[in-house]
């Protein structure tokens, strides 16, 4: 029969208590051991109020300006920016990196704002091109979070995924914008312009 948790003790109830080492591991800084991840790490999926949304670069894309402050260059993307509208109202961020190969990640949570700033953006810049805006993080928290998902998910296995049956962006546009773009033309144009508008 089904029942719905309504309730933190009813949640708690249910799971117990977690690990010691669970909650000891939690920091309210950047030490130098996640500042490393962070250095090696080449995209990172960023949660705001009701959006996550991807952000990847070269590693090191992202700035440790402090053991409390990252930065963060906004690049181009697809001007929805429903990301950025979520922290203009509601500041509070989560970020989960991410490193090809490697099981774990890195959880870091804070409070977000998005500076503009020429000499700041410029310090971003990649073939000339800087990005609009940075987001500037306020660690309240940081932790290596567990590799269950990734492990049962096997995602860095690239072989195993070979031919997946996925649609493709094009498929999937054509058909949530009701034909008003043909997918097997947008498909066939990202090839060349997703590389040569990264920046």
């Amino acid at each position: 029969m089904e029942r719905i948790v309504q309730s933190v003790a009813e949640l708690e109830a249910l799971y117990g208590e977690p690990l010691e080492r669970s909650v000891r591991k939690q920091l309210d800084r950047i030490d130098d051991l996640c500042r490393a991840f962070i250095a090696a790490s080449p995209i990172l999926m960023i949660a705001t109020e009701g959006d996550v949304s991807p952000r990847g670069d070269t590693p090191g894309f992202v700035r440790v300006v402090d053991e409390r402050t990252l930065l963060i260059p906004d690049r181009r993307g697809n001007n929805r920016t429903d990301s950025l509208h979520n922290i203009v109202t509601h500041p509070r961020i989560g970020l989960l990196f991410l490193i090809p190969g490697v099981t774990h990640t890195l959880r870091v949570n804070g409070d977000a704002e998005i500076v503009v700033d020429e000499d700041l953006c410029a310090t971003f810049a990649v073939d000339g091109k800087p990005p609009r805006t940075v987001l500037r993080v306020r660690v309240l928290e940081a932790y290596a979070h567990c590799s269950r998902a990734l492990v049962r998910a096997d995602v860095w296995n690239v072989e195993k995924f070979k031919g997946v049956p996925a649609p493709t962006f094009g498929e999937m546009l054509e058909a949530h914008t009701c034909g008003f773009v043909k997918g097997a033309e947008v498909d066939e144009d990202n090839k060349t312009r997703v590389p040569a508008t990264l920046y």
